[in-house]
This record gives structure tokens, sequence and C-alpha cells, in this order.
């Protein structure tokens, strides 16, 4: 997607929000009303859908035509929620678009960066219909070759690309991309240790102890050929609690503060991460995004968590007993909490199941506690924080814990009506501090991205929501 198409505007390495097919943008007074102004050499890809002339520039009309399809609930799912803050869009000229919110939203631009709210040829969509996700066209670096489902994927170059480098040389310099789709991941590890894969994305448990040392850094025998790059990943991995479930230890406050404090983090991130992440302290908002907070919440504390559980044991006469759900990606940390809190008097049952099921039981509210992870769809930390607004209870959005609290609310609606980064992140730290006061998640890391690349290619950045751009890639 990200190689294929463009949208109004795009994330830099930084995070940083930068014109892409809309060249300049104005905001009206009450942050409710954006004008794009796009540029006139922008051109789909070559294809028959366009007659003799093979193409056209893009318009206005086309990112019209673009969001009506992105509305429409037969072709737009999953990523219609992104417009549902909009009252009305329409072009006022050829290369003019305006869209009026229903209320101020000061992260929109950010939301616009998605690959959702990319431009799509009307042609395209009228002449391949359903097997437009065969035959995409769009206007990026890269256009589509050929794909073979399950084995390979091949983009070439697009030759009529509108972007130029710092220098004025035309993007992107690589003449192809090969993506090969593997079903052993093990072969995957082997062909790219072989020199046959030019770059590796994050790690699997099955050979991160032959790629990494116990500490996190690249095995010497791989330092000659591979290079290893690190950073922070918008992602916080967490255990979450279905408050309204029926089980009293759900319930209980100090029961979910007693899972909270009682276990170790860190030797979690050194024994089952190869110290790959960041243990989860501060909070819901995960490091690297304005807003991650400084305050403590839940330091490991032993002697602590046993005794709020043997407070509940005391009231309700009964051994606290929950049932935690994850996929077998996450078993091995999910079974070192379960350890660890038999050591202050709870019993963890775990749930294994596919991670679709999964997803789809913790949408529907049919589990007690769940292993979840929660990646920045945007860099905005409201993106974090929706999933705590009342108003978004699954299964109609992402509140898959049902928390509900008045306070959190009124400050979440009042950020809406803030333009002003700096005292918007004043009122997140406090959202955050009120959230992580009840306690319907457990933090338990905020993530890294990690990749792995041949020493011969230059030009792939890193970026904190682990975005593949490829279109200064050189390779030598």
């Amino acid at each position: 997607m990200q190689q294929l198409f463009n949208g109004l505007v795009q994330l830099d390495d930084s995070l940083k929000i930068r014109p892409e097919i809309a060249k300049s943008w104005q905001i009206n007074e009450d942050g409710t009303k954006y004008t794009f102004i796009l540029r006139d050499d922008v051109y789909f890809h070559k294809s028959q859908v366009f007659g003799s002339k093979q193409t056209r520039t893009v318009t206005a009309e086309d990112f019209v035509f673009s969001f009506d399809r992105l509305k429409d609930e037969k072709t737009g799912s999953p990523g219609g929620w992104v417009l549902q803050n909009i009252k009305n869009y329409h072009a006022t000229d050829t290369h003019v678009l305006q869209i009026e919110l229903k209320q101020p939203f000061p992260a929109f631009l950010g939301l616009l960066t998605m690959r959702y709210c990319a431009v799509v040829p009307k042609e395209g969509i009228s002449f391949y219909k359903d097997d437009f996700r065969s035959n995409p066209i769009g206007t990026g670096p890269f256009k589509f070759k050929k794909w073979e489902e399950d084995v390979k994927l091949v983009l070439r170059k697009n030759e009529l690309y509108f972007e130029l480098d710092q220098n004025g040389e035309q993007l992107p310099y690589l003449e192809a991309i090969a993506i090969s789709f593997l079903p052993d991941i093990q072969s995957e590890f082997m062909m790219f240790i072989q020199g046959k894969f030019d770059f590796l994305n994050s790690l699997d448990t099955s050979y991160k102890d032959d790629l990494l040392t116990p500490l996190g850094a690249l095995q010497e025998k791989y330092s000659q050929d591979i290079e290893m790059e690190k950073g922070p990943y918008l992602n916080t991995e967490y255990i979450g609690f279905y408050l309204d479930a029926s089980n009293r230890a759900i319930k209980s406050k100090q029961i979910r503060k007693a899972m909270n404090v009682g276990f170790d983090r860190e030797k979690m991130i050194l024994f089952l991460r190869n110290t790959i992440g960041f243990p989860a302290f501060q909070g819901f908002i995960p490091k690297g995004l304005p807003g991650h907070g400084n305050a403590i919440f839940n330091e490991y504390n032993l002697s602590l968590a046993q005794e709020l559980v043997q407070e509940y044991v005391k009231e309700y006469g009964e051994k606290p007993k929950i049932r935690l759900a994850t996929d077998i990606n996450y078993l091995d940390i999910c079974e070192y909490l379960q350890r660890a809190y038999q050591n202050i008097g709870i019993d963890i049952v775990l749930d294994l199941m596919p991670t679709a099921t999964l997803r789809q039981a913790k949408s529907s509210g049919n589990l007690e506690a769940f292993r979840a992870s929660w990646i920045a769809d945007y860099p905005d930390a409201e993106n974090y924080l929706s999933l705590f607004y009342s108003e978004n209870f699954s299964p109609r959005g992402p509140n898959y814990t049902h928390f509900s609290e008045a306070k959190f609310d009124k400050l979440y609606e009042e950020t809406m009506k803030i333009s002003d980064p700096v005292d918007r992140i004043i009122l997140y730290k406090k959202m955050d501090d009120l959230l992580m006061s009840s306690y319907p998640v457990i933090p338990l890391y905020y993530d890294q991205a990690i990749r792995f690349k041949r020493k011969n290619i230059s030009g792939l950045e890193m970026n904190s929501i682990n975005l593949l751009n490829l279109k200064r890639v050189q390779k030598k």
C-alpha cells in the first residue's frame, strides 16, 4: 500500500506531517474546515483503463470518489471509520478539495496520512470492479507488475512519479521490489542469512537467540554482512480486563492493581524478549509519543501485590481466578505471568486460541481478560486514549475493556477543542494518570521496532510506526 498509493499528506521519518498530493492547505479558525490545494503534476500509473493516453493527472474529484468508496460499506470496510468525523467534502475547483468536520479534531491531518485515504481512479474501479485488488492502480513511487498469491509480488519503478530528492533527481531509485511469501518463518530467516533477501522486518522467537545475544546485540558471526536497527515503536503490549464480566475478581480494583505490580517487567523483557522493548511502567501511551508520562504507576512490588490479594480473599472468602486469552505468539509471556500470579495468590487459566478468534472474542466481550496490543494508526496520543472513551464501547468501537469514567470522557472531549499540541499533551497526561489509577489494563511493555538489512542497502530509515518507505532506498 505504502509503495503503490499516495494521499493528500504523508508522514516523514520523524512522524511530521508533510505535503504529498496536497502541496498546501489551510484550516479555518475553529478547526472544522480544511482546504487542500493539490499538485497538478501527479499522474496515475499507466494502464489500459485510461484509453489511448494510458494515464491522466489526479484531480480533487478523484479524492471525492475515493472517499465515497471508502464510506461505502460494501467496499470501504474496515477503513470507513477514518471518515466518521467528516461532515462533508467536495471539490471547489479542479485541484482544490474542501473537507468540513462535524467538530474540531486536531489529529485529523495525521488520520489523513493513513493509506485508507489514498486516491484511486474511478476508471480502474469501474473496469476491474472486485478484481481491482489484483490490478491496483495508484500514483505511488512503484507500480504493480505481477502477483502470484502466497508466492511472490513484484512492483516496478513508476517512471511518472512526481517526488524528487534534494538534488532534483526523480524518486524512486530502485528499479523493482520483489516480496516473497513463505509459509515457514524459519525459511525466511535462512534465506535472509544466505543473502537471498535484502531485508527482514521484526524478530520471530524461533530464531531470535541465533540472531541476537542475550542482551539484544547482533551476534558477531553476522556482523560482517548484516546491520541491525532498533528504535521506539508506537505499540503498547498489554493485558486488558473486560470490566463488564461477571467475575468478581475482574471487577475488583485491588486485584487489577495487584496484577499490575505483581510481576517483574524487566526480567520479562530480558529473558523473553532479549531486551527488545521497554518495561511499561509509565501508563498506556507508549514511549516515543508526545503524552508519554514520567510517573511510575506499576513498578514491581511483590509484598504489595500479595497484601492486596489477601485483603480480597479475606473480604470474599475465595481465591481470585481469572481466564486469560492469548494466541500462540504470546503464550510464553502469558505463561510467565501465570507463574508470577501464582506467587501472589491468583489463579490464571490460559485460553489459547487462533489470532482471528481472539480478535473477534475481544470485540464481542466474550473474554474476562485478554492479551492485546495497540499500534498507532496515526501519531497522536488521542489514538491510544480513544480506547477508553465510553462512546467507543466495543463492538462499535475500540473500547474493549468497557472502561467508563465521566471525568475521563470530559477531558477527552475537551482535547478535541484544543488546537495547541502543547496544551493537548498536558490533558493527555492527566487522562493517562486517571486511567492508570483505575487499572483497566496491565501495560506489559512499549515495543521496539527491529529491522535487519544487508549492508549494501542504504536509505532505509527507521520511524516509530515502523512504516516501510522504499522510495529513497538504494542497493549497491
